[in-house]
């Protein structure tokens, strides 16, 4: 390898938006991140709960004319 060309790889600590720390390699001085292996629902298996059928209510009630206006013509 060509002296002074590549950067500087070092130890750095990677912190995460829910406090866990993972130490690692990087040519970067510092890294945060907003979600790791710790704090996803995916690796946790913990997932929130999404109010699904109030999305559902408020889609119906956001079409409901133009539903109306279907079934008046289908007469």
């Amino acid at each position: 390898m060509k002296d002074g060309i590549h950067p500087d790889y070092k130890k750095i600590v990677a912190v995460c938006a829910c406090g866990n720390q993972v130490e690692l390699g990087s040519v970067m001085a510092e890294m945060k991140v907003e979600i790791c292996s710790a704090c996803h629902p995916f690796f946790t298996g913990k997932q929130k709960l999404i109010d699904s059928a109030g999305r559902i209510e408020k889609f119906k009630q956001r079409y409901a004319g133009h539903y109306a206006k279907l079934e008046k013509g289908k007469s």
